[in-house]
């Protein structure tokens, strides 16, 4: 992991203005938002920044400003009627985006994604071999906002007929979504009235004739009683087709015959053909959306713009929309309100890091061109920073990611073979990603990326499916690498990515040997026969005395279950790798693989490496969380919308693979941070029984020195809490553990003997937490270690007691002067202090020594011992020295 919205396409289905059904997770959904920057001023040009009160949910939207064209008292309320059924579907939320809180609005805020007008002669042109880099504006055409789509053309002729085109996770449904809003809250005021098709829903259904009267009434009910009236709207009528990449169409007259009556029933392809060869309706607007590969489709004397959607090309567009998104109220809420909320400074502080990494490390800006995969990080942040929905996991979020952006959508509609554009990225961008993990490499020349797209390709049709996807999508996985020293060269959109798509590569079993391909053609192939063969074999061996037939007749039965034995090998060794790729010796004083992930993104506070200096080793500690994570049951479901379906028992066998070699490998004592990665892997694979097996074995739990956040407590707690056995030490010292990650890992200390939680940020308000605990029936703890918690004197002294009185006897030892064994080491410690005074943090050092200071004076006026008073007066007087050279209160 080195560096370190547009949302899915429109799933509207018919029924639109029908009651209204449940919300449902494939219902994508907006990036758009408003909310003013809490006094800060918007970064970035004003264009950019777009700012909508009220919401979608709770207000009617207004009528259209200009003289109405649809006359009468039932005609408006039909249109009123229509705007509220549309407002309303379109500002609904799949669970990924609620995620982000129970009143986060779609229209409330809105990152525009730069729209540069092109011309046909630039779309002729040919595109580059990769088609990875992006084109500047042409000069002379300034970027297109929503708002002049529909203004006259250069040489002032009316433009009725604008083509939107981008490539995967541009934002095309994005704009076509805030569109529709604004129109249904009357800020479109050009437009009377506006029906939006899905060229997807329009697709499925397939050469049934009907007419464009019963295409518009059986999915917007309340338009049925105006639908005399689209002819008399002209201009002031708009038409949205989004997606044209889903539908096959013909403008040739003897294949698609021209139609003008708005009752006469044509195949869903000819009723939008005749609206673009403005035979059918000539004077009404229509905007189109479509991915690059799919705009010839249209000839282009039916166009009068073309407009490319670029995504966030300007960094100012990219800081605006992380403040936008990371400044949400309700981000800092868990599902449900579970959780305790961020801080204004924690967002604040998140938004500025990532501000700096932006203007620093160009990679991930070249990552947020694309307004999709800005939504990848803020969510990621979401995840790693605030408290966790139950069930989620890294690897959802990317899967969600994936299914939000390609919808188990074909890669050619025109294509006979209907294959998903995932399974074939898997296919290929998989095959890269996986030969640079088992090489360890990052970044990619032309050659490889070549290479594994073309590997393979034998037929016409397949170059034409590489040709769509190369266009389409090929942007969306690989971007030109832009750091110093490696020229020329490809990574992919990030980091993370590789690793997940390299662990999809192995979990699909894309990854075959040569003798995996020749053995499973042989194996089919006697299968087929087999029993015939048998047959025949079965009743010469009776007619004739030929010895050698049983022999035969054997071999058949046996070379299906070498080949079974062939497979099974192989996935032991891809669990193998995947457990040595854990167990990385090299990786065991990295940090754990969550803080790589947020460092990748918000970056490392400290001077960059210099260009010539040696680099790091590729590490790719996600690639093992990614397999785990992808074997589980909600994501194989997710994945098998995407067109990437994972047979159970394959799934079940994979499993038994990696649990072997679990067993043998994960005995052996991790370091903290390694231990920590080790149980994240469990926790993206979600299967506790799974996990209960291999861990049964675990006795001490050692996390000292991991910074325990909010995240991390929560996989620690998902992962050991339901378990049964006793663990006989638990130490989560100097982990920066607060009375909320406290209560989270409450059911693993009540499993805990020995628990170590000093030098943490325990306050008096844990006191109540740690009562309680000692108090719990199911509570094995008999030491309780608590060596700089900032406890009151009174607590400490209550859970003194407490620990004296509790059945067992459990000893608490609150202060890092108790008992008398410790104070042999007091100069010792004070030694090392006053040699690194100058080199240590003076503010921590401070607050260590005042809290040691508290401790000597609470246990002083504690003890009854002469001797002992006198020992901690002395070391008291110590301690206020080095406090006066620090320039700290001394008394």
């Amino acid at each position: 992991m080195r560096w370190g919205c547009h949302l899915p396409r429109a799933s509207w289905g018919p029924g639109l203005g029908r009651v209204l059904q449940p919300a449902d997770e494939r219902i994508p959904f907006l990036i758009h938002w408003s909310w003013p920057l809490r006094g800060q001023r918007p970064l970035g040009p004003p264009r950019a920044f777009i700012r909508h009160h009220g919401s979608s949910a709770d207000s009617d939207p207004p009528p259209g400003r200009h003289r109405l064209l649809f006359q009468g008292a039932a005609a408006t309320e039909a249109i009123q009627q229509h705007r509220r059924n549309l407002a309303e579907w379109f500002s609904r939320l799949p669970r990924e985006e609620r995620q982000f809180g129970p009143t986060f609005a779609l229209d409330t805020v809105h990152v525009d994604p730069v729209i540069r007008e092109s011309t046909p002669d630039e779309l002729l042109r040919p595109t580059a071999e990769l088609a990875l880099e992006h084109h500047p504006p042409s000069a002379g055409l300034p970027p297109l906002a929503l708002s002049q789509l529909f203004d006259p053309d250069a040489c002032g002729r009316r433009v009725q007929t604008v083509v939107l085109y981008g490539t995967v996770g541009t934002g095309k449904s994005t704009l076509v979504r805030k569109m529709v809003l604004d129109w249904c809250y009357g800020r479109l005021p050009a437009f009377e009235l506006l029906i939006p098709f899905s060229c997807e829903d329009l697709s499925s259904l397939g050469p049934a004739p009907a007419s464009l009267c019963q295409l518009v009434a059986q999915r917007y009910t309340p338009l049925k009683e105006i639908l005399p009236l689209m002819a008399s709207a002209g201009s002031r009528l708009l038409f949205v087709l989004h997606g044209l990449e889903h539908l096959n169409l013909n403008f040739q007259l003897a294949d698609t015959g021209l139609c003008s009556d708005l009752e006469e029933p044509k195949a869903p392809a000819a009723i939008i053909v005749n609206l673009l060869r403005k035979y059918m309706l000539p004077e009404a607007s229509i905007l189109v959306t479509t991915r690059p590969s799919a705009i010839g489709r249209i000839p282009s004397k039916y166009v009068g713009r073309y407009g490319e959607i670029c995504g966030f090309s300007d960094t100012n567009l990219q800081k605006l929309y992380f403040q936008l998104r990371l400044n949400q109220p309700d981000c800092e809420h868990g599902a449900g309100g579970a959780g305790v909320s961020a801080t204004l400074a924690q967002h604040d502080n998140l938004v500025e890091m990532l501000s700096r990494n932006l203007e620093g490390h160009h990679q991930i800006a070249a990552a947020c061109f694309l307004p999709s995969y800005c939504w990848l990080v803020c969510a990621t942040l979401h995840f790693l920073h605030a408290p966790t929905p139950a069930g989620q996991t890294l690897t959802s979020i990317y899967t969600s990611f994936l299914r939000l952006n390609f919808s188990g959508e074909m890669l050619d509609s025109t294509d006979p073979s209907k294959l998903s554009l995932m399974a074939y990225a898997a296919r290929t961008m998989g095959k890269l990603a996986y030969e640079g993990v088992s090489s360890r490499k990052t970044y990619f020349s032309e050659e490889d990326v070549r290479g594994c797209l073309e590997a393979g390709i034998k037929t016409e049709e397949e170059f034409q499916l590489l040709h769509v996807f190369r266009r389409d999508a090929l942007r969306f996985f690989l971007a030109p690498c832009v750091e110093p020293g490696h020229p020329g060269t490809f990574v992919f959109t990030v980091p993370a990515m590789q690793e997940y798509l390299a662990a999809l590569y192995i979990v699909l079993g894309l990854r075959k040997t040569t003798l995996q391909r020749v053995g499973k053609e042989v194996a089919e192939f006697v299968g087929r026969v087999g029993e015939d063969v048998s047959l025949v074999l079965g009743i010469m061996a009776k007619l004739l005395p030929l010895r050698a037939l049983p022999l035969l007749f054997n071999l058949l039965k046996v070379v299906p279950r070498v080949f079974g034995r062939v497979v099974g090998k192989s996935r032991e060794a891809v669990a193998q790798a995947m457990v040595l790729e854990m167990f990385r010796e090299e990786d065991y004083y990295n940090d754990d693989v969550l803080d790589q992930i947020g460092a990748s993104i918000l970056g490392v506070e400290g001077p960059r490496r210099h260009p010539d200096e040696p680099p790091d080793d590729e590490v790719f500690e996600l690639f093992p969380m990614f397999m785990g994570g992808l074997l589980s049951a909600h994501n194989r479901a997710v994945l098998a919308q995407l067109g990437c379906p994972i047979k159970t028992l394959d799934a079940l066998e994979n499993a038994q693979a990696i649990k072997k070699k679990l067993g043998k490998l994960g005995r052996q004592v991790l370091p903290p941070s390694e231990l920590l990665d080790h149980l994240f892997f469990h926790y993206e694979f979600q299967n506790q029984r799974f996990s209960a097996e291999v861990l049964g074995s675990l006795r001490q739990l050692n996390l000292a020195g991991v910074r325990m956040t909010p995240l991390k407590c929560t996989v620690v707690a998902a992962v050991l809490g339901s378990g049964r056995h006793a663990l006989d030490e638990v130490n989560l010292a100097s982990c920066q553990l607060d009375p909320m990650g406290l209560r989270t890992l409450r059911p693993v200390f009540l499993r805990a003997r020995k628990l170590g939680l000093q030098l943490n940020s325990l306050g008096p308000e844990a006191c109540k937490d740690l009562r309680d605990l000692l108090l719990h029936d199911q509570c094995q703890v008999t030491t309780l270690r608590l060596y700089f918690n900032e406890l009151s004197s009174e607590g400490r002294q209550a859970l003194r007691d407490m620990g004296s009185t509790t059945e067992g006897g459990a000893r608490v030892v609150v202060s890092l002067t108790e008992g008398t064994a410790v104070s042999e080491y007091w100069s010792v410690i004070l030694g090392e202090v006053q040699r690194n005074l100058n080199s240590w943090d003076r503010g921590r050092v401070r607050r260590h020594l005042e809290l040691l200071l508290r401790d000597l004076e609470d246990n002083r006026g504690a003890t009854l011992n002469p001797w002992r008073k006198a020992q901690l007066l002395r070391v008291e007087s110590e301690v206020k020295a080095l406090l006066e050279q620090l320039g700290g209160p001394g008394t």
